[in-house]
């Protein structure tokens, strides 16, 4: 974490580069030029201003004054973070810095920003409250926060490699050919394709330009006749990458993607959601029109087809048991050091659980950084253990583990909560309220068109009949050996859940409970989007889940006096399936061990 004291210097440092650039305030997003939920360290601008290191959020730093912005699941962590007297913390969700601008922004002030950091919707929505403030939104050629970060990190550059048609089930041929006929469908010459994931996927390669998603940072111009042009450094690509791509790809330096669209004139293809404002500002500055439409590729990207659906299968029952060591090594030698000289701590739990995903077949690195937290920091939604924070196992605490790995047929994502000794009765009711609605989301079918906003009630209910919630969405869509969080569909209460959910989608369903100062419980597993036609009575198309995660539930905090016969049959089924699927792969102890955990409830 970093010092409270050398925080207030960097913004005072900042504060004397506004003057000198004549600006009232300055933007900071949490964000590169790919809008990607995870950025290399030399992009972690947010961080270095302000401290806080969570997955989402932004600042702004005027003259005067500075404010935080987080979600729900970074509240506690922000407040640890980041110092108050120095950032005022503020809801990104109930108190955007939309409304923030509205507010505290003077007639005549000028706001900075970086063009490349922020989409055009988000300059829109900025541009827009300046000027009912007679203020004037700026960008910058150059980053501010750059400029007062002498010891930033290099940027990354790591080698590309093929993703073969074994993992990837389609050609690279006739992906590019199906994203040329959207171009050509919404009478644009050519569209920009801005997102790594997006890129990975439409060519079929992958590489580690960022920690935990195997994608290069890069840009791609497609035209509507299947002409593509990578933007990337062409000393990343070996002989075999070269070989690998379709005759119709040709690969220029990042430095040339502006030049090269300028030159290519015509109707740019812009998706307003990912893409940099800097396109739109190039478009206008040279007379091209623009196009705005989403990023072709995501909505092919997150319908799986068969052979991606198999490899995430693999994938699951591979890391299923790797999970199972984890688990059981946590619940018994964490119970037998709880009380002694030398307990577990959350960073050797972590260090543990990736020690044994490494030993799987096919693993590539984590999908997200460990999740570990026991006692209170679990209920730190996205918490993050380090040297600072990190805490001792101890008995009768709950431990939360979030976490996920990356394999070369598929990505996975799991939460498990362990019991360390005896939990209470409490532990026991809320774990089995949480638990209740996994299980009733698990079991949902719906018809076609349905969202995943009309189903999100199902995973709460049970809370909400007591009273309680969490601050977090339920569910977001995951990648084939790409992100773990994956547009465009998610299962969330939040208006923006609404793309409808499609068979071959794999969604996580993970309801929680957080007690500030106490413990956290989530239970995550990912699901696949599938077709339930043995329910079809009147032609409707139904949907229901398949579940592709294979781990046991806690036993130890079920409250099976809570559970209707029907939830106390799932449990047992499901247990049965993670029993047939993963003990062939355990050790003669950790089998023992799982056929305790999975054994039926009575």
């Amino acid at each position: 974490m970093i010092d409270h004291a050398e925080i207030r210097h960097r913004v005072a440092a900042l504060r004397l580069l506004l003057t000198k650039e004549e600006l009232d305030g300055f933007i900071i997003p949490r964000s590169d030029m790919h809008q990607g939920e995870e950025v290399p360290d030399s992009e972690e601008r947010l961080a270095y201003i302000s401290g806080f290191t969570g997955s989402a959020g932004e600042a702004i730093v005027t003259k005067d004054t500075a404010a935080l912005f987080v979600d729900g699941r970074y509240t506690l962590q922000a407040d640890q973070q980041t110092p108050v007297d120095t950032f005022d913390h503020q809801s990104l969700v109930d108190n955007p810095l939309t409304v923030w601008l509205k507010s505290n922004v003077k007639k005549g002030q000028k706001i900075g920003f970086d063009p490349w950091l922020h989409t055009k919707s988000q300059v829109d929505a900025f541009r827009k409250v300046c000027r009912s403030r007679q203020a004037e939104l700026m960008a910058v050629d150059q980053n501010l926060v750059d400029l007062v970060w002498d010891d930033r990190p290099a940027s990354v550059s790591t080698p590309i490699f093929v993703h073969p048609l074994e993992y990837a089930g389609e050609p690279s041929e006739a992906k590019i050919s199906s994203v040329a006929q959207k171009v050509k469908e919404n009478d644009a010459d050519l569209a920009v394709i801005s997102l790594p994931d997006s890129i990975a996927w439409l060519l079929n390669i992958r590489a580690s330009d960022l920690r935990s998603t195997a994608v290069p940072l890069s840009f791609v111009i497609i035209s509507r006749g299947g002409d593509l042009t990578w933007f990337i450094d062409g000393e990343r690509l070996s002989d075999e990458v070269r070989d690998h791509l379709p005759d119709t790809v040709s690969v220029l330096g990042p430095d040339q993607l502006q030049s090269t669209l300028v030159e290519l004139g015509g109707r740019w293809q812009l998706d307003a959601s990912s893409a940099p404002s800097q396109l739109f500002r190039l478009a206008n500055d040279n007379s091209c029109d623009v196009v705005v439409a989403p990023d072709p590729v995501i909505a092919m990207k997150a319908t799986k087809n068969r052979v991606e659906l198999e490899g995430m299968r693999a994938a699951h029952i591979r890391d299923g048991a790797a999970v199972c060591r984890f688990v059981e090594w946590l619940s018994e030698e964490g119970t037998d050091r709880a009380t002694s000289n030398n307990p577990i701590t959350e960073l050797e739990a972590i260090e543990k659980f990736l020690g044994l995903r490494r030993e799987v077949e096919g693993f590539h690195s984590t999908s997200f950084d460990t999740i570990c937290g026991s006692g209170d920091n679990g209920a730190i939604v996205h918490y993050r253990a380090n040297e600072a924070s990190n805490r001792a196992v101890q008995d009768g605490e709950l431990v939360l583990v979030d976490s996920g790995g990356q394999y070369l047929d598929g990505t996975t994502d799991i939460t498990r909560v362990i019991a360390i000794g005896d939990p209470s009765k409490a532990m026991k009711r809320h774990y089995t309220l949480v638990l209740k609605g996994h299980l009733a989301l698990h079991a949902a079918v719906f018809p076609k068109g349905t969202s995943g906003q009309e189903i999100d009630c199902l995973a709460r209910q049970y809370l909400w009949q007591e009273g309680l919630d969490y601050d977090h969405g339920t569910g977001h869509g995951v990648g084939a050996f790409l992100n773990v969080h994956e547009g465009p569909a998610r299962i969330a209460k939040a208006r923006g859940a609404l793309v409808p959910l499609e068979p071959g989608m794999v969604l996580s369903n993970e309801p929680g409970f957080y007690k500030a100062g106490e413990y956290g419980i989530r239970i995550e597993n990912l699901e696949i989007v599938v077709p339930r036609s043995d329910l079809n009575q009147d032609g409707r198309e139904l949907y229901g889940f398949e579940t592709l995660t294979f781990a046991p539930y806690e036993p130890k905090l079920i409250d099976t006096e809570l559970l209707t016969t029907a939830e106390t049959e799932a449990i047992n089924l499901y247990h049965r399936e993670v029993w047939e699927k993963v003990s062939p792969s355990l050790d003669e102890t950790t089998k023992t061990w799982l056929a305790e955990q999975t054994k039926p409830l009575n």
